[in-house]
């Protein structure tokens, strides 16, 4: 019963939401308050029946109702608990579901939040947002229906997939998600500016905070994914530049680039044609890599293994989406008031370099993403576009953008002085040579063109504080005064420092693991040892244990200094019962930022106890994650900010002044 009311709910949803899209629309064109007020409470009228959808859903994976064709396909009643809570998200019906809840949440929250946006920009806005919950309502409904029935029910579910039974995938697709459907809003007040005809520095305001919390939580699932992959794959590796990862990747960079040239509007007035395409690109951006997984395109360890009709049904969202968004700022961009005018040599400046870069980088990576299934589709001709190719282009592209960032905040608006600016950054260079310098001296060497990236890694981290340091003037009224200044500075402005500072964590991150890590593969027998990053590993064999839905081999190994043990790490291979499917368990040892990853290969026929190991020494690597997490305080540090968690200026009260008064 509870199954069938997730059912009608979800078809109740349907109707409600084909109202919202039409009749605010009319109502913001005749300007009837009526009309217009159905916007805000059909929103959260939608999000409260998918919440009873998406309940009704997750109350069949936790009582193992088999029944339910989705959750004998994806559950098992051995499962541990918190997997059957993430095996509702863990295939395509479920996850297109959490897709659905996430939407109509975001479109709740602009009905609650946005009460001091103008009436008729709110209706457009809900409305858009209505009409790609109905897009995917019908998706959902017609070819993804997580609700259909198995008669008779089955006795045991097939279980989730095996690398899908990690915490990391519990709480991967929802950040991931937060992000991805995040933009949906950005889209929708684009698309409502647009029907409208009016965009300002109001609009860029109103839209700045919703970028942000969506470029926050989709760095958040960028970094979860890639930790998962590091840990549960096997491969020692955190990114593979796999196509569904830069599915995700790509409207990060396009986001980035949207926050950036929304600040310029907001404060300038200016970019504001461009500032609406890229709200527009990026959501394009979110939908063409929900095509890429769900159509059934691309082959991967992220995706889902999906039938035509689904890849069909998508492509003709994407054809209305963007090609209608598309059309649409075609016919109005014309009719726009261009923005302000700045020197090229300004904050205005920076951050137009900064947008250009990083849409030429997404074009690159789009274009390497793109390729193969493009040229297979036109001439049968299979080929692979790797590593090599996004290493060397996409890393060329960041160099000058991450030279190019602590310089920004250091530019005035309209019109700077780079030598200036220079003069003021100087000391924080030479800070940053210096670190480099002793960074690579004290990891005893490589590759010396590594230097420059460690440099750069040092001059991020350093330089996102030098606009902190000259605003306090520590250098002229002390530090105890310098801290009271910068204490009154807005949020905004530490949340840009903290983030850029993670962006700096992270590049050094990057190029220390690259540089320094080693890798060793070797047959390993009882007892045997082997060397890597200063520590020696010794083999102990394996031993057997028992899951709740697995059996697994587990190898111990024990890593010693100097002959004294520190630590013990454990790796495995595991056996799912339910589907016989085999994965590897690496093990993971933790010495600060650096990380000792072991991992169990195959058995060596004809010696008893012999197995394969492969071991990565792995340094400073957690800086890669860990600049993430900073980048993702720097965002939230940000939205505290009162000025961006409201979208609009507070109305003031109006001042009466005393009759005499007003006389004199």
């Amino acid at each position: 019963m509870i199954v069938e009311i997730g059912h009608y709910a979800l078809v109740l949803t349907l109707a409600t939401a084909l109202i919202v899209s039409i009749l605010p629309v009319i109502g913001a064109r005749r300007r009837d308050m009526a009309l217009m007020a159905l916007a805000p409470t059909g929103s959260i009228t939608i999000f409260a029946l998918v919440a009873i959808s998406f309940a009704s859903l997750t109350w069949a994976y936790v009582v193992s109702d088999f029944s339910v064709a989705n959750v004998w396909e994806n559950s098992h009643s051995l499962m541990p608990l918190i997997y059957k809570y993430s095996g509702v998200w863990g295939n395509h019906e479920g996850s297109m579901m959490l897709w659905l809840l996430i939407l109509t949440l975001f479109s709740a929250l602009v009905a609650v939040f946005g009460r001091n946006l103008p009436d008729s920009l709110r209706a457009n806005v809900l409305a858009v947002q209505a009409w790609i919950t109905v897009a995917f309502l019908l998706f959902i409904l017609f070819t993804s229906n997580p609700f259909l029935r198995l008669d008779p029910a089955p006795a045991e579910g097939q279980d989730l997939n095996p690398v899908l039974q990690d915490f990391g995938l519990a709480i991967h697709p929802p950040l991931l998600y937060l992000g991805y459907v995040g933009f949906s809003v950005c889209f929708s007040f684009a698309v409502a500016a647009l029907m409208e005809g009016r965009i300002d520095a109001a609009w860029a305001r109103w839209v700045r905070p919703w970028t942000l919390a969506a470029w926050t939580f989709l760095t958040a699932g960028i970094a979860m994914g890639s930790y998962w992959a590091y840990y549960e794959l096997g491969w020692g590796g955190w990114w593979f530049w796999d196509p569904v990862e830069n599915a995700s990747f790509m409207p990060w960079l396009a986001g980035t680039a949207l926050l950036h040239s929304a600040l310029v509007m907001e404060k300038r007035e200016a970019l504001k044609i461009w500032t609406v395409l890229l709200a527009i690109m990026t959501f394009s951006l979110s939908l063409l890599g929900t095509f890429l997984v769900r159509s059934g395109v691309l082959t991967s360890v992220h995706s889902f293994a999906t039938d035509p009709t689904r890849g069909i049904f998508i492509l003709t969202i994407l054809a209305i989406f963007i090609g209608g968004a598309f059309a649409l700022f075609a016919w109005r961009a014309p009719m726009l008031k261009a923005g302000g005018i700045f020197a090229p040599i300004s904050r205005e400046g920076a951050l137009v370099l900064n947008n250009l870069i990083l849409t030429v980088a997404t074009a690159t990576v789009l274009t390497g993403t793109l390729y193969p299934l493009v040229l297979e589709t036109l001439t049968g001709e299979k080929i692979s576009v790797g590593a090599p190719f996004f290493n060397m282009t996409f890393g060329l592209l960041m160099l000058p953008l991450l030279i190019a960032v602590p310089f920004g905040p250091m530019l005035a608006w309209k019109r700077g002085d780079l030598l200036g600016a220079f003069q003021r950054l100087w000391v924080f260079a030479a800070l940053a040579l210096f670190a480099g310098l002793a960074f690579f001296y004290i990891q005893h060497g490589g590759p010396v063109m590594a230097i420059f990236g460690l440099i750069l890694g040092f001059w991020g981290m350093i330089g996102a504080f030098a606009d902190l340091w000259y605003r306090g003037n520590f250098a002229k009224v002390g530090f105890s005064v310098g801290l009271k200044r910068i204490a009154g500075l807005p949020r905004s402005v530490f949340g840009t420092a903290i983030a850029h500072f993670g962006l700096g964590v992270t590049v050094l991150g990057i190029f220390a693991a690259t540089t320094f890590g080693t890798e060793t593969v070797v047959e390993m027998k009882q007892g045997q040892t082997v060397n890597a990053g200063g520590y020696t590993l010794v083999y102990d064999g394996l031993r057997d244990a028992v899951g709740p839905n697995y059996t697994e081999q587990r190898g111990h190994f024990t890593a010693r200094v100097g002959g004294v043990a520190v630590a013990d790490v454990w790796s495995s291979k595991r056996l799912y019962t339910a589907r016989r499917m085999p994965t590897t368990e690496a093990g993971i040892l933790t010495f600060g930022l650096s990380q000792l990853y072991v991992s169990l290969g195959d058995a060596i026929e004809g010696q008893s106890g012999g197995m394969v190991v492969r071991i990565w020494w792995k340094p400073f690597i957690l800086c890669i994650w860990g600049g993430c997490l900073v980048m993702m305080l720097g965002g939230f540090v940000s939205l505290s900010d009162r000025r961006l968690r409201v979208g609009a200026p507070s109305r003031k009260a109006k001042v009466v002044r005393p009759v005499l008064e007003a006389a004199e």
